[in-house]
């Protein structure tokens, strides 16, 4: 869990920084092409500086009475002298290759060269301006990041102490409800026995299996984070056929009847846990939103190598099937926490089990479970 609240952080922070870069990308595209000018403004004036060197040196050697011209090389440019006919007097360095060059062209004044035309090429390279734009914006940005990145960290760390107190309450809490909950349905089982067909305990044992179908989904949402859900091999025909009976005291306060079609030793590699709350939530619905006095129907079966389990009822139909699977989603404001079908729709995701909600106000809601992993 730990883990992965520092992979959101870091996600997150990795995400904001990516912001911040389109935002600076624009203004640091046009800070390089401002860099490039000054860098091109500053390589043209040393050429200019090289070209005046060459032109009083060649002005030199026309009021002197040397015999011999001293040309000032540099390994930095191409020279070329011509004269009126465009004809070359005098070239160095004419077979180095720039890939990015600056080109000056001089018109000479009366010389003893007969030189009329000065031509410097000079090589210009970008890199230092893109290696330090590179720089700058990496530096810039893991500025960002860090910033960003502890900036969550502390904002968060308050409520992830908040959570983990508020986790550490609820599992107390659960711990302690468990047991007297426990008791109060034994008690009323056996003050059943004692007085039956006494609607006043037949209502309150429901109720109280009413709570326990509550308290497995919240203790279930608390221990998914912590605990390893196991797979191992089930009697799905065995375990739905003992959940039906243990909801069939919910179905008397409505007049409801169930109508079993269960194949027998249908097994299953799956977690018992994630099966049942498959199963309990399917029914517990069905029970609560049928019409009094009709009847739901229970098929397991297996079609084409996969495992159908299908619960239909007679009662609303169901607006939104899609939304119905939302946490705290409630259609129609109808009572209830919105945690149960939630939960079935993550296990059935975990487990590869293809869902399908049919409801219609004609022939009623189907909830048909497709197992398509049974081995």
């Amino acid at each position: 869990m730990i883990e992965k609240n520092k992979n959101n952080i870091l996600n997150i922070s990795i995400i904001y920084t990516f912001i911040f870069f389109v935002f600076i990308a624009i203004p640091s595209y046009f800070y390089m092409q401002l860099e490039i000018k000054n860098h091109e403004g500053n390589e043209n004036r040393i050429a200019y500086e090289y070209a005046n060197k060459i032109q009083r040196a060649i002005y030199d050697f026309s009021s002197s009475t040397n015999d011999t011209f001293i040309f000032p090389k540099s390994f930095n440019y191409k020279v070329l002298l011509q004269d009126d006919n465009d004809k070359t007097i005098f070239k160095i360095n004419n077979e180095k290759s720039f890939e990015n060059e600056i080109k000056l062209t001089i018109n000479l004044n009366t010389n003893r060269l007969n030189a009329t035309k000065l031509t410097i090429i000079k090589g210009i390279s970008y890199k230092e301006i893109y290696l330090k734009i590179l720089i700058l914006v990496i530096c810039i940005l893991l500025f960002v990041f860090i910033s960003i990145f502890l900036i969550i960290k502390v904002s968060v760390d308050p409520y992830k102490k908040i959570n983990e107190y508020l986790d550490s309450f609820f599992n107390d809490a659960m711990h302690e409800l468990k047991t007297p909950l426990g008791i109060i349905q034994l008690n009323l089982e056996i003050l059943h026995e004692k007085q039956p067909n006494t609607k006043e305990i037949e209502r309150s044992i429901n109720a109280t299996k009413n709570l326990f179908l509550v308290y497995e989904d919240i203790e279930y949402l608390i221990k998914q984070k912590s605990v390893s859900f196991n797979k191992e091999q089930i009697d799905f025909s065995y375990l739905l056929s003992q959940r039906v009976d243990q909801f069939e005291s919910l179905t008397l306060s409505k007049n409801l009847s169930f109508k079993n079609n269960i194949e027998q030793n249908i097994k299953l590699e799956i977690n018992r846990t994630h099966l049942q709350r498959i199963i309990d939530n399917t029914l517990s619905n069905a029970i609560k939103y049928s019409y009094k006095e009709t009847e739901i129907s229970i098929k397991l079966y297996i079609q084409e190598d996969t495992i159908i389990f299908c619960v239909h009822n007679l009662g609303k139909a169901i607006k939104n099937t899609k939304d119905i699977f939302n946490r705290y989603y409630k259609e129609n404001s109808i009572k209830g926490l919105g945690l149960g079908l939630n939960i079935v729709k993550n296990i059935c995701d975990e487990n590869n089990i293809k869902i399908d909600v049919n409801s219609n106000e004609k022939i009623g809601t189907t909830f048909k479970y497709t197992f398509l992993n049974i081995t």
